[in-house]
Formats: C-alpha cells, structure tokens, sequence
C-alpha cells in the first residue's frame, strides 16, 4: 500500500516525479535516482517501486534488485549509491524532533515541538524532514506542514 499524500495529489496522477513513498523505498535501499533517470522507467515499473513493500531485509534486497536491473535497462546507467548514514538512516526518521526542522517550521508560522513530532507516523517525519531539512525547504514544505500537523490538532 502507498502513502498519499494530499500535497502531491498531482504527482501520483503522472509519476513525473519521484513521491514521497518512492523516495523513501529508494533510502531505505540505499540508492539514488536521477529526475531523468526516473523519468525514462516506465510506468509499471515507477507503479512497482511506489507499491513494493521494503519493511525486511528480503525485501528491501529484492527492491534494490528490481531497481537497478530497471533503471540500467531504461537508461544504461546505474543509479547512484547512498552512503549508509545519508540514506538507511533517513529512511527511519528520528523520533526526537530535529531541531532544523522546528526552526524551519516557525519560519512559516507553524509550531513543531516534540508533543507534535511523538504524534506523527514515520511517513509523516520522513515527509517533513525531506521538505524541510537541508540548505533550504522545498516548494511543497508549507502544504506539507498544513497537511500533516493540522490533520493531527483535530
């Protein structure tokens, strides 16, 4: 099963992009696919990557596999590997609140703390941490904070 999200509502329509499901799986199996490279898989195989689950460690092995047979099928080239500490760990976001990301978050009015952060399910933190964390905030960060952090005030 794949994790939508609202702010990417156009995204899951075409799969021009990496989602947030994907980009995860692609962390936790430790490599890294370019926009052209993503672009150049076919829909069937973005559609596997997005729904293939990648929980255990035979799974996530299986992934890998699939991933790069089909990407240097597509493309002929490989995708880029990620060092363990920049991907395996993202993945498996935290579960103290980074405090890049509170600062970011009050930066567009909306408060983050750890009450908030221990409320959030791992796609979630994965979500804002991707979109939020790093040399600036993506373009989809402020929807993302609506989206997760005021489905969690009700």
């Amino acid at each position: 099963m794949i994790r939508k999200f609202q702010f990417e509502a156009q995204i899951y329509e075409s799969l021009s992009c990496l989602p947030m499901a994907a980009r995860r799986k692609l962390d936790a199996v430790g490599i890294k696919i370019g926009r052209s490279q993503w672009a150049q898989l076919g829909r069937g195989v973005r559609l596997m990557i997005c729904h293939a689950p990648a929980n255990r460690a035979d799974e996530i092995a299986a992934l890998r596999l699939f991933i790069e047979e089909a990407v240097v099928s597509a493309t002929s080239s490989r995708p880029a590997e990620l060092s363990e500490d920049v991907c395996r760990l993202a993945a498996c976001p935290p579960s103290i609140a980074p405090a890049e990301l509170c600062a970011r978050a009050k930066l567009h009015g909306v408060s983050l703390d750890q009450s908030a952060w221990s409320s959030l399910d791992a796609d979630e933190r994965y979500a804002l941490i991707k979109l939020g964390c790093g040399a600036k905030s993506s373009h989809n960060f402020d929807a993302a904070l609506n989206e997760i952090l005021g489905q969690h005030e009700r």
